[in-house]
C-alpha cells in the first residue's frame, strides 16, 4: 500500500541558485556568539562560536582555491572526530568542490581503492591516519587547514541544486564499499527529519556519538542542529562509551543520537542523572525493544528510532509527535513518498512484506553511484527507489522494518525475519547482543542459527527452551553460537556477513 497521506504533499520547489553550506550556516550569521560546536574532553570543553565555524569555513575554502583546486574536483578526507572535519567538509562545498569523508580506520590498500574510483585532487590528512603507499596526488596535513582560518572567506559557489555536492561511501558490509554521490539538495530533503524525527529546536544541544564520516553523524550530529541554530556536541577523539554519560551530563544535552549498539554499551553501568535529555534517537540498526525499554527505565526518556540507509538517510521514524506502535519502527516523515512493494513493482498488500521503495524524486535521494551507472540503474524501478530492504505496512501506515533482503532467512519454505529472532533471544538474562543468520549445513540445505554475546556460553536447553516460549517451531534457531563480542564496523552496525564466514568455517562446531 502506498501511503496516500503523503503523496498529497508536493516536494517544496527548488530554489534556482543553491549552496548546501550556504544552507547550513545561514541561520548563524545572526547567531554569532552562540556556541554551534562543543568539543568535549574528560576535564574540559572547547567551545566554537558560529562566528568562529563560518570564518573557519570561509577561510578553508579560500585556502583550498589558493593550492590550485577547481570546481568538481575531490578532496578526500582521511580525518577523525575533531573541528577539522566539519570545517573541511563545509569549506570545501563552499568552494564548489566535491569532498570524500572516510573512515580513518580504513588501512592503507583500502584507500588505495578509494582513490582509484573518485580520483581525488588533494588528500587532508590527520597525523597517524594511513594513506595509500603512493597517494595518487598532493597530501595536506590537516593541521594546514588553521593556518587558512584568517584568510580573506570565500563566496559561496551557487548553482543548480541537483549539481553533486558530496561522496561518501557506504559501509561496504556486503563486500564492497558503494560511492554514493549525493546532490546540495540533500540537504533541502533533511528538512523532512526537523520534524518528523527529532523534534529539534534552536535550544536544542544534540550530542552524537558516532564517527563523523557516516551519513547518520554527519546529518544528525552536525548539519541539522546548524541548519536550525542548535549546538553540535561532539565527544573528544578516543571518547568510549563507558564516559558517554558522564559527558551527557556535564554538557547539559537535550538529545542524544547513537546506534543501539551503543545504547547497549552504555546500559551496562548504572546511568547518572540526565535532567536534561528530552529524548534519545537510533538509527543504522533495528532497536531491540529490550534497549528501549532498559533505556527508558533508566532515563525516564524514550528514544525514537529511525530507518535510513546512505542514499537517503533516513526516512521513516518515530517521534515526539508520532510515537511508533510497539514493534514497527515508524511512519513515513510527513512529506516523504513511501511504498512497500510485492516482486512485480505493484503495492503489496497491508501486513505482507515487500520491499521498502521511495520515490524517485525525493529531493533528500543521491544522485547516483558515482561512476557506476549499472548498479545506479540496478536499484530503480519506474517511480521508486528499491532499497534492498524488506518490510510491511499496517493499515495505519506504520511500517515494521524486517530486514535487509539478502539477511531475510529461509525456514522450511517460510521466509522469517533475523530481527523477529533476535528481539526474542535478546531478552533472555545474560545476553548482551544477538544475531540470527541463516548458514548452510551441507549442500542445498540451511538452518537458522543464533550468534550470541554474553559473558560466558549460556546452556543451550536454557537457549531452545526460551525460543520455544516465544517463537514458531520454523522460526527458532537450530544451533547457538557464542562470542564475547559480535563483529561490528565503527559506527556499531552488525556485519552479518562475518558472521556467516565464521559458521562456514570448517573448524566452527554446529
Amino acid at each position: 500500500m502506498i501511503l496516500s497521506q503523503t503523496l498529497a504533499l508536493p516536494y517544496p520547489a527548488l530554489p534556482a541558485a543553491f549552496n548546501l553550506a550556504a544552507h547550513v550556516l545561514a541561520r548563524g550569521a545572526a547567531l554569532a556568539d552562540r556556541p554551534a560546536l562543543e568539543l568535549l574532553y574528560p576535564d574540559h570543553t572547547e567551545i566554537w562560536t558560529y562566528a568562529k565555524l563560518q570564518s573557519a569555513v570561509a577561510g578553508v575554502a579560500s585556502g583550498l582555491v589558493a593550492l590550485g583546486l577547481g570546481p568538481g574536483d575531490r578532496v578526500l578526507m582521511r580525518l577523525g572526530n575533531s573541528p577539522d572535519f566539519p570545517v573541511l567538509f563545509l569549506a570545501a562545498i563552499t568552494a564548489g568542490l566535491i569532498p570524500v569523508p572516510t573512515s580513518a580506520m580504513l588501512t592503507g590498500p583500502e584507500v588505495a581503492k578509494l582513490c582509484d574510483l573518485v580520483e581525488p585532487a588533494l588528500i587532508v590528512v590527520d597525523a597517524g591516519v594511513a594513506l595509500p603507499d603512493v597517494p595518487p596526488c598532493p597530501v595536506l596535513p590537516a593541521a594546514a587547514l588553521h593556518e587558512m582560518h584568517a584568510l580573506p572567506p570565500h563566496p559561496f559557489a551557487l548553482g543548480d541544486p541537483n549539481r553533486l555536492a558530496y561522496i561518501i561511501f557506504t559501509s561496504g558490509t556486503s563486500g564492497r564499499p558503494q560511492a554514493v554521490a549525493h546532490a546540495h539538495r540533500a540537504i533541502l530533503g533533511r528538512a523532512m527529519m526537523l520534524q518528523g524525527w527529532y523534534g529539534l529546536t534552536a535550544q536544542d544541544r544534540v550530542l552524537h556519538a558516532g564517527a563523523f564520516n557516516w551519513t547518520y553523524t554527519l546529518g544528525t550530529g552536525l548539519m541539522d542542529p546548524w541548519t536550525v541554530g542548535a549546538t553540535a556536541l561532539i565527544p573528544a577523539p578516543g571518547t568510549g562509551a563507558e564516559a558517554l554519560p558522564a559527558l551527557l551530563a556535564r554538557s547539559k544535552a537535550t538529545m542524544f543520537a547513537a546506534a543501539p549498539g551503543v545504547y547497549r554499551q552504555m546500559l551496562r553501568s548504572p546511568l547518572a542523572p540526565l535532567p536534561h535529555l528530552r529524548h534519545g534517537l537510533s538509527a543504522g540498526e533495528a532497536l531491540p525493544q529490550a534497549t528501549r525499554d532498559a533505556w527508558f527505565a533508566a532515563t525516564n526518556t524514550p528514544i525514537y528510532e529511525a530507518f535510513g540507509m546512505s542514499e537517503i538517510s533516513t526516512f521513516i521514524s518515530g517521534c515526539p509527535d508520532c510515537a511508533a506502535p510497539a514493534g514497527s519502527t515508524g511512519y513515513a516523515q510527513p512529506g516523504r513518498h513511501v511504498a512497500v512493494l510485492d516482486d512485480a513493482g505493484h503495492p503489496a498488500p497491508i501486513g505482507t512484506s515487500g520491499i521498502l521503495a521511495v520515490d524517485r524524486n525525493d529531493p533528500g535521494l543521491f544522485l547516483g553511484y558515482y561512476r557506476d551507472a549499472a548498479a545506479t540503474k540496478a536499484r530503480f524501478a519506474g517511480d521508486w527507489y528499491l532499497t534492498g530492504d524488506t518490510a510491511q505496512m499496517a493499515v495505519d501506515g506504520a511500517i515494521t522494518y524486517l530486514g535487509r533482503r539478502d539477511d531475510m532467512m529461509n525456514a522450511g519454505g517460510f521466509r522469517v525475519s533475523p530481527l523477529e529472532v533476535e528481539g526474542v533471544i535478546a531478552t533472555l538474562s545474560g545476553i548482551t547482543d544477538c544475531a540470527a543468520i541463516e548458514v548452510e549445513v551441507k549442500q542445498g540445505a540451511t538452518i537458522i542459527a543464533c550468534v550470541y554475546a554474553a559473558n560466558a556460553p549460556l546452556a543451550e536447553d536454557v537457549l531452545r527452551q526460551h525460543a520455544d516460549r516465544a517463537l514458531a517451531r520454523y522460526k527458532q534457531p537450530r544451533a547457538y553460537h557464542h562470542l564475547m563480542q559480535l563483529p561490528r564496523n565503527a559506527n556499531g552496525k552488525l556485519n552479518r556477513r562475518a558472521l556467516r564466514a565464521l559458521f562456514a568455517a570448517p573448524e566452527t562446531p554446529l
